[in-house]
């Protein structure tokens, strides 16, 4: 009987407690990165990186600021035809996705302090308006890498 009391309280205190992100905030508890890479750069001073922010929120959140001690500047890049043009945001919406991928909107490393290997990690830190920043280890794939494919 007290086993079962303390199984029944352990698992009241872990109902309750919420998960990293808070308790009942949907704007912070909805938000995980997925599928991030770097190709291996061919510049010694600038390379793209890719990832999928899933926000499975009820509130929309904006990518505002990307960090990374591997580049003096991380800017996000919006395509828009067949142009590239930096963004100072990028909107996650509500029950949605902000996809960064090669051909449209993504990541530029910029100012390398030194080149990333195929192999490597590289740690990246997103910062958002609503939810607390998230850091990702960006593996480096090699520069022909297509996630489509594996390679």
């Amino acid at each position: 009987m007290v086993t079962a009391a303390l199984l029944t309280g352990a698992l009241a205190l872990t109902a309750c407690g919420g998960s990293e992100s808070g308790s009942g905030d949907d704007s912070d508890a909805g938000l995980s990165v997925g599928s991030a890479y770097m190709p291996q750069p061919v510049s010694d001073s600038m390379a793209a990186g890719f990832l999928v922010i899933t926000n499975k929120g009820a509130a929309g959140d904006v990518l505002t600021r990307v960090t990374s001690d591997v580049a003096g500047d991380v800017t996000v890049h919006k395509t828009v035809g067949q142009t590239m043009e930096e963004a100072e945001r990028l909107d996650i919406p509500a029950h949605g996705e902000l996809v960064l991928q090669s051909g449209g909107d993504h990541l530029m490393f910029e100012r390398l302090k030194r080149k990333p290997r195929e192999g490597e990690k590289i740690s990246v830190q997103l910062h958002f308006a609503k939810t607390s920043p998230i850091t990702v280890e960006m593996p480096v794939k090699s520069a022909t890498y297509n996630p489509k494919t594996g390679h």
